[in-house]
């Protein structure tokens, strides 16, 4: 998860620790911001989606529907009562489109590293202790994590729009945490050979301490790994039924309804956004709960006051009367008309038939596997093998292919790399120069992942960009004219193709890129 947004953008359609209804008609791309441009802009090819999409025109829309709704039936009710049944109704179309029961809970949140703190929260009352974090995928989670790990504030502003101090202790919610990461420095820029055996040590030894243990897994990372393996998850589900507690980390939203609906029946919390794969406005989040830890919350006592911060009362689940009656009446509008749009984006997403979903996701995968290899200057960053299985569905293909940059065959610094990936986003037309050709691919906008750090043997860290294949690259794809949808994927991959020699242009073009 990555939160590079500005925290006080949330106080416009909030209203500080008091909602009032006046806000619900500041201008709807205000409300929308959140570390994105809040309107469509359908001349930028986005292929980001494991940092931030752009918003789509049908999600777009379907905010603005949804706020004049909101407007007309407080008209007849109070604002709050209307505000609580449409997220209500929310949380069963989510569950709807995930083909989820009934029985699960879920709690909104304005990013899934805010909800990272309801599930630190929880846990603690399932575990009955403050329990030490262990953190899988360390190297690959959003920056916020390390601190909301250990239960500490992860910006200068909460949501509420109540100002903190970045990484001070949450009382109540403070505790330890031990970092596993994933890269295995020895080779670069493989994935450890040892991540299991790794994650058994951090709870072993969290479990001789007398202490209790919140496992946070990773599926998928930013690179798009998974860990631990399914057959580590079973070893400590055998060894420490009751002792440990486990949350997926499922921001990135690149698994199979099939592996999301087992992670819930195992008893595991997930985290989940609307942004990431699905494309919807930065900043949504949820945490999906199984049933039956919800008869945890009856053990609630007390609650870490600076934690009121982090929610209201209308992102809990409304049959939660005990806990939510303790957290204040604050309708978050901006937070509720991200996730109207990123449903928008669901919603299309799984009407396009599973075949076809599995077939453009295959076809792409292929497609930019192939021109990543033939590029010159691009190394991709090797995939995990035999991680992936049927319940993975459409996502046992990759869905986020990471590669480095190389400038006369040496590697570009994590700087220059950052430079590439500013000015993929933006016309480069004078800065290139050369032919017509060159000018044309120069000046298109396009959007590519943002860097991910990676730590090197050598000493000298690097940087990998990344191209991502969203929700909505396979929605604009799908026709019911075979042939029509076969050209669509096609064209998709001509896109690609131009942003891959825009890379290359920028890497030969020492004016545009310094060395």
């Amino acid at each position: 998860m990555s939160i590079g947004a500005s925290r006080p953008l949330e106080r416009a359609s909030q209203g500080g620790s008091r909602y009032r209804l006046r806000d619900l008609f500041t201008p709807l791309d205000t409300l929308l911001a959140y570390g994105c441009a809040p309107s469509p802009e359908p001349e930028i090819w986005n292929f980001a989606s494991s940092t931030a999409s752009t918003i789509s025109q049908p999600a777009y829309d379907r905010a603005a529907l949804a706020r004049e709704e909101l407007v007309h039936k407080s008209l007849f009710d109070e604002i709050e009562i209307a505000f609580d049944r449409r997220c209500e109704d929310m949380r069963e179309e989510l569950r709807g489109h995930f083909q989820l029961p009934p029985r699960v809970d879920v709690v909104f949140s304005p990013s899934g590293t805010d909800s990272q703190l309801h599930a630190l929260f929880l846990a603690h009352a399932v575990l009955g202790a403050p329990p030490v974090t262990v953190v899988v995928g360390a190297d690959q989670t959003g920056s916020g994590t390390a601190h909301t790990a250990r239960g500490r504030h992860f910006s200068t502003v909460t949501a509420s729009g109540v100002a903190v101090r970045k990484d001070a202790a949450i009382a109540g919610l403070a505790g330890d945490t031990i970092a596993v990461p994933l890269l295995d420095r020895a080779f670069g820029m493989a994935m450890r050979s040892d991540a299991d055996a790794e994650v058994i040590r951090a709870i072993e030894a969290s479990l001789a301490q007398g202490r209790r243990v919140l496992l946070h897994i990773m599926d998928s990372s930013k690179l798009g790994w998974r860990a631990p393996s399914a057959a580590c998850l079973d070893e400590i589900a055998r060894r420490w039924p009751r002792e440990v507690q486990v949350v997926v980390d499922a921001c990135q939203a690149r698994l199979g309804r099939r592996r999301l609906r087992s992670y819930l029946d195992r008893g595991y919390m997930v985290l989940m956004t609307g942004s990431k794969f699905f494309g919807g406005p930065a900043f949504s989040g949820a945490l999906l709960l199984p049933k039956g830890l919800s008869r945890a919350l009856e053990r609630i006592e007390g609650i870490a006051p600076d934690f009121f911060d982090y929610a209201g009362r209308c992102d809990w689940p409304m049959a939660w009367t005990a806990l939510r009656s303790r957290f204040e009446r604050r309708p978050n509008f901006g937070q509720w008309l991200r996730w109207e749009a990123a449903l928008a984006e669901i919603g299309s997403y799984y009407a396009v038939p599973g075949p076809f979903r599995a077939k453009a996701m295959a076809e792409l995968a292929a497609g930019i596997d192939s021109m990543i290899a033939l590029s010159p200057p691009l190394r991709a960053v090797p995939s995990p093998v035999g991680t992936t299985n049927a319940d993975d569905e459409e996502f046992m293909q990759r869905s986020i292919f990471p590669f480095t940059l190389l400038r006369h065959n040496r590697p570009v610094s994590i700087s220059d790399t950052s430079t590439v990936h500013r000015a993929l986003a933006r016309d480069m037309n004078d800065d290139i120069g050369g032919s017509a050709a060159d000018r044309q691919v120069a000046a298109q906008r396009c959007l590519v992942g943002q860097p991910v750090r990676l730590e090197q043997p050598d000493g000298a860290p690097r940087a990998a960009l990344r191209l991502c294949v969203g929700a909505r690259l396979v929605t604009d794809a799908w026709s019911l004219d075979g042939a029509q949808a076969q050209r669509n994927v096609q064209h998709i991959l001509d896109r690609i193709a131009h942003v891959l020699v825009k890379i290359e242009l920028l890497l030969d073009r020492t004016a545009a890129v310094p060395a």
